[in-house]
Parts: C-alpha cells; structure tokens; sequence
C-alpha cells in the first residue's frame, strides 16, 4: 500500500541526518544506554534515573534555554519523551507522532495516525524497538496501536491493518459501543507488546483485561482477565458471571518490566462505577491490585491488592519502582508502588510480600442503601505516607478571617472520619484527593542510594452521592434526567455547569458552539476527555441534543431540581452516582486546606524513613500578598541524576526546578511557556547533556499551548 501524504512528512536532508545519526550511533552498546533515556520514564524498571552528571549542583544554575520545539494545536501534552540514537520522539497537542533531532529540535518527521478522531485523551509517550535494521516507534492513539518507522515516520503496513491494530476487536467481550482509549506506554518484551487501556468510570464501562501483541505483525497473543472469568482465580470476589458486564480494573497508569525474570509488573484501577459497588459486592480481585504476571504468556505470577472493593477511586496511578534494597542488612529486589492516598507498598520482586509491615485497618461502614463496603483496608506503616491523611479542623485554611469560617461551616457539614471513610449522601470529604497524593507522574529512584523522590498534591476533594431515579419530569426531562444523571452528571455536575479547572466544560450555550447534527456526534463519538456514548440509542442521543441546545437557566434550575429528587421506582431498583467532581476550595477558590497545597519527598526505602519533605511551586498572586511557600497542585513527576539533582516541573506557576536530592534546597528554577504537566526526561549528546520536558499547559484552569523545551549548559566558551 502507498503512503498518503497527510499520513506523515519528512524530508530528504532530514532523511539523511537520520541515517547518519544511526550510523553513527550502531555498535556503542550499553555506554549509550547511559546517555540516551530509550525507555517511558527512562528504562523499563521505570526508575526515572539517568547516570549522567554532566549538570551537578555547582553548575545547574547555569542552564538555559537549548531549544523550543511547537508541535502544533493547543491542548495537554503529558509526554515524557524518549530518546534513540540521537533523536527525541513524542506526542503533539493534536496527538500526531514526531520525530526531532534531540540537540538542535529541528523537526525530522510528523506521523498523523489514520484513526485519530480527537474522541480519545492524552498520550503520555511511546515505546522504541528495533531488531537488526528495523527501527520502530509504537504509540497507543485513542484506541488503536500503531508502528511507525522510526527512520522515516512511515507507517509499517505488516502490522495490524495497514499499520495499525484496532484494540477494541482484540476484546473477547463486545467492546465495539464501549469507550477504550490508550494513556500511557506499555512495554515491549522481545517481541511481545503488552498495553495499557483506559475505559469509562461509570457503566456501561469495558473490562480492564491485559492483553499482548506481536510486534511484528499485531495479532494477539495473550490476555489476562481483570476481572475473573469461571475457574480463575479471584472469580468468587465478585458476584456471579460479573466478568459479563463488570467493567473497570484495567491498568491505564503505565507497567513495570523486569527483563532478566521476564515478569511485567501491572498497576490495576477501581472497578466501574468508581464510586457504588451495589452491582459488585465483593473484595473485587484484581482491582487495585499491583499484578506480577510471565510477560511471555500472562500467567499470574503473584498479585497484591491495595484496596479491597473500592469505593474512592483509589487506582494505582503510576508504575511501580523496580528497586534494590538494603533490608534486614541484605539486598533484596522489590517493587515500590505508590498511591493516590499517598503512601507506598514495598513489595518483594518474586513473591509479592511486603518488606515492611502492612495492617489491615478497620475502616468505617457505609451509609449508603445497598452498598457494602470492605470491613478492613491495608495500611503501611513503613514508609509514613508522604501526604497528610486527614483533615482536621485546625488545618482549615487560614488565609484570612472570612476563608476560614468559610471552610470550617463546610467541613462540619461533610463526613470526615478519615481515610476510606465510604461516600456518602450529606458529602465526604476526601483527603488527599482523587488526584492524589501520588498520581500518574511517578516516583524517581536512585539505586545508588535507595532513596526514593515523589512528588504529592494535598488538596481536599468533597464527594457527594444521590439516588439516580429523578422525579418530577415527563416524557423528553424524563429521558434527559435519567441520561444525564447515568453518564454525564459525574463530570458536569448537577447544575450542568462544569467545573473549568477539572477541564470538564458548562453546557450552557451549547447552541451557539454546536449544531444539532454536530451535538449528536459530540454525544456518539466523544471528543478530548469525553468519552464515546455509542451505547445510548438513537432516540436517548437525539433527546439529549434537542435538550441541550435549548438549555437556559430555567431549564437548568428544573432539572438540578428534578436530579436532587429521587425515588425507588416501580421496580425497587436503586442505584446511587456522584454529583462531580468538587475540589474543597474556599470562596475564593483557593484550597480549603492550610498550605503545603503540593511537596516534594525524599523518602528512604533501605529504612522506611521519610527524610525531607519541601513545598513544590509558588502561587504568584499570593506569594505578592506575602503568602508565600504554599506548593500547588502538580501533575508529572521527578527525573533524579547521578549529578545529585531531581528535576522536576509539574506545577501550576509554569516552571521547571531543580533540587538538590540529598537535603531539598531548590537550586534552579526557569519559566516554561505554560505549565509543565510531564514528567521531564534527561540525555546526552555530543558531550552535552539535555533536560527536555513538554510544556503545554491545560490543566486546573491552566493556559493551553504545545511546546516542547530543552534546557543545557552554554557551550564551551559561551557566557
């Protein structure tokens, strides 16, 4: 088949710089290695080191601006880049693939993958692999794998379809009307590529199932069941036949690989619906479950649940750490997985066991009708967690008089009895949030210290929950009540406003932006965050788009009206949901929590010792009021050398810093053009070593843009 021309560009001299690239680079083995960063998050271990040491903490103040590269469209890029012979591959804004010479950032090639609808989300980055002259990029688009030659961008048509594997028609349960969408990078095991998937929270939502491909021409060849089927392990944690309709329990935060034992170590997330589990009463294996399983064949290995049945939205968010430590005055190889509740599991590489004490703690019950929350939850008690767990009154914010008795009337009116304290219809509060503690930025390990470098948001969250049946509505309110309070009111809330800073858009004024046959398809297909509604009929989507482009406050008030009003039904069926996702704020919108809002930890695996915990970012408008120190919310993680630095950006004021790793004291710090939502990535070249890291913005109300920048010592000679 022939290439089209919109698939991918290159050309010819930027053809032959590849090609002497890789000449010159073939055959310098595992000294490379050390100065390329070949793997999502620097190697399959995911430890986000880097030898290099090029940048110390006597020069870093030095660094600046080496490149700037715009990859097009305005939207969040959470990429962390990788770096193969000589070149950096990505992700743009618009999720086309690309290629740059990593020292100078001149564009090489653009591939634009053929199913790119705009209906998925972000990608956070690719996977290289190669074998003899045949060099390849995969990258996980929306729901499709693709291989791209990494020489010229072009498609490799011997994989899949015309180079591409459609993932929904690998599922064993029909998935053609579910949302499945691709985050982050899997792994690649000799021939064998093991992905990640994304599916909806709420139902209807596809299994979490693990599956593996071919490299070389895209078949499967292996699946893993997340959710129990007969005969399997784990299938008496859930109800009868759930491995049916369940959905959820899938691994979207990245994997683990331990090349020498062949094991792939998979984080797993919370079972569908996130937040009412009246359909799956059970412990709910192999949710929330740090999964170690043969990477040549699926087969589970050993497996360690974190949750039991989670009612909080508690999904591992990252890979694990694949370390080695001191422990008991011998090494031993283990995994390091964080959490959202900030705290982390250190478990043995081949059986699972914890090294340090783990408790399962009495937890609170829950209030409500059908739910049956797990009686007990595990705990470490080494490492302490390196996020605050509760919310006591006297952390209430104290920013001013009028903030904190604001926070106070709201926090006494909440549930708030600690960690896994059950949702609830008066409000929860949760802390930390869903976003964490930890999220899908990751930890930084060096194996040189056993130290281990996390980065935490602390900001309260209140979750509140209500009976799904509305009342008071007929015919098309009836229709749009139920619609709306099934599948959209968890994101846009129960005044159909939104909530700008979680990205989730008011659907007021729809029909100024939308006509009826484009709000339709908005409604089928999904766009951006969005995901694809292809399961409601035709009669529910021409409904919901009637109403919505003729929605105004009146409409709005009656329906929020209609959703607060609920009853059993004829049937008796009850089924509760969320009313969104609401961050604690007080009136200003500031954190209804005394700072730190976000830290940077040091935390010591060979003891279990958390040893320095510093604020992470500035909040500019307040630090000018002398509020200064406060941390922000973060996303994207830490890179940490053998220079003694971690780099990291990751917060709302659009820098990038520097740390020194062995106390916390900030070295360096330099603007990015928006927010830097990614986990950095670090490389040399030429004798000259890079910090590289996308800045495109995006998040909790934060400027858009689509940059990539890199930043290195001035060359020889100049100032």
């Amino acid at each position: 088949m022939e290439h089209s021309v919109s698939a991918f560009r290159i050309s010819r001299s930027a053809a032959i710089l590849v090609f002497c690239a890789l000449t010159a680079y073939a055959g310098q083995g595992l000294a490379d290695m050390h100065r390329e960063w070949s793997w999502y998050l620097g190697d399959p271990g995911r430890t986000h080191y880097s030898s290099l040491k090029r940048i110390t903490t006597r020069n870093v103040t030095r660094l600046k601006p080496a490149w700037t590269y715009h990859s097009g469209g305005k939207a969040q890029i959470q990429c962390n880049p990788i770096v193969v012979d000589g070149l950096l591959f990505g992700i743009s804004a618009e999720r086309h693939v690309f290629a740059l010479r990593a020292d100078t950032g001149n564009e090489v090639w653009v591939h634009k993958p053929a199913h790119n609808t705009g209906s998925g989300t972000v990608v956070r980055g690719v996977l290289y692999w190669s074998s003899g002259d045949d060099k390849r990029i995969y990258a996980c688009v929306e729901n499709h794998i693709y291989a791209i030659d990494a020489l010229t961008g072009a498609s490799i048509d011997s994989f899949g379809n015309a180079g591409a594997v459609d993932i929904k028609a690998a599922y064993e349960r029909d998935a053609s009307n579910l949302y499945v969408s691709s985050t982050s990078p899997g792994v690649i095991y000799g021939n064998t590529l093991i992905i990640c998937v994304r599916v909806n929270e709420a139902r209807p939502a596809a299994p979490g199932d693990i599956m593996a491909f071919s490299v070389l021409t895209g078949e499967r060849e292996w699946v893993f069941h997340t959710i129990p089927h007969p005969g399997e392990v784990g299938y008496d944690t859930w109800p009868p036949d759930a491995w049916k309709s369940s959905g959820g329990a899938n691994c979207w935060a990245g994997m683990s690989l331990d090349e020498e034992r062949g094991i792939v170590y998979v984080p797993t997330g919370s079972p569908a619906f996130d937040f009412y589990g009246a359909d799956r009463i059970g412990s709910n294996l192999f949710a929330n479950c740090v999964l170690a399983l043969d990477a040549a064949t699926g087969k589970r290995i050993w497996h360690y649940q974190t949750v039991h049945h989670d009612l909080w939205d508690r999904d591992l968010p990252a890979p694990p750490n694949l370390v080695t430590v001191m422990h008991n005055g011998s090494k031993r190889d283990a995994v390091a997985q964080i959490t959202k509740s900030a705290h982390v599991f250190l478990l043995d590489r081949e059986t699972g066991e914890p090294l340090f004490p783990v408790e399962e703690r009495p937890v609170p019950a829950s209030d409500v009708p059908g739910e049956e929350a797990w009686p007990t939850q595990p705990v470490p008690l080494k490492p302490p967690a390196f996020g605050r767990q509760l919310f006591a009154e006297d952390m209430a914010t104290n920013r001013s008089p009028e903030a904190h008795a604001y926070v106070l009337d709201k926090l006494r009116a909440a549930r708030n009895t600690g960690p896994f304290t059950p949702p609830s219809l008066e409000g929860t509060v949760i802390f930390p949030g869903f976003d964490g503690g930890g999220e899908w930025g990751g930890a930084a390990y060096d194996p040189k210290t056993g130290m281990l470098y996390v980065n935490a948001s602390e900001m309260p969250w209140i979750l509140t929950m209500y009976k799904v049946q509305p009342e008071g509505g007929t015919g098309q309110e009836a229709t749009v009540a139920r619609v709306y309070a099934e599948n959209c009111m968890l994101c846009h809330g129960i005044d159909l406003k939104g909530d700008p800073t979680l990205e989730f858009p008011s659907l007021h004024g729809m029909k100024a932006k939308f006509a009826s046959g484009a709000m339709a398809e908005l409604i089928r297909q999904g766009r951006e965050r969005m995901p694809s509604f292809l399961h409601l009929t035709e009669d529910e989507v021409n409904t919901m788009t009637q109403y919505l482009l003729e929605l105004d406050e009146q409409k709005a008030a009656h329906m929020k009206t209609m959703l607060e009003t609920s009853s059993e039904g004829e049937s008796g069926e009850r089924w509760y949901a969320h009313t969104g996702y609401h961050r604690f704020v007080d009136q200003d919108g500031y954190p209804a929590v005394q700072p730190p809002w976000g830290t940077l930890n040091a935390i010591d695996l060979n003891k279990g010792e958390l040893v320095w915990k510093v604020p992470l970012g500035e909040t500019p408008e307040l630090a000018a009021q002398g509020m200064t120190r406060t941390g922000t919310e973060n996303y994207g993680g830490p890179v940490v050398t053998a220079g003694g630095l971690v780099f990291i950006a990751a917060t709302k004021d659009n820098c990038i810093r520097a740390f020194d790793k062995k106390n916390g004291k900030e070295l360096w710090k330099a603007p990015l053009p928006a927010a830097g939502y990614a986990t950095p990535c670090t490389y040399e070249i030429d004798g000259r070593q890079y910090v590289a890291v996308a800045a495109a913005g995006g998040k909790i109300g934060s400027a858009e843009g689509d940059a990539y920048v890199a930043f290195s010592l001035p060359k020889r000679g100049a100032r």
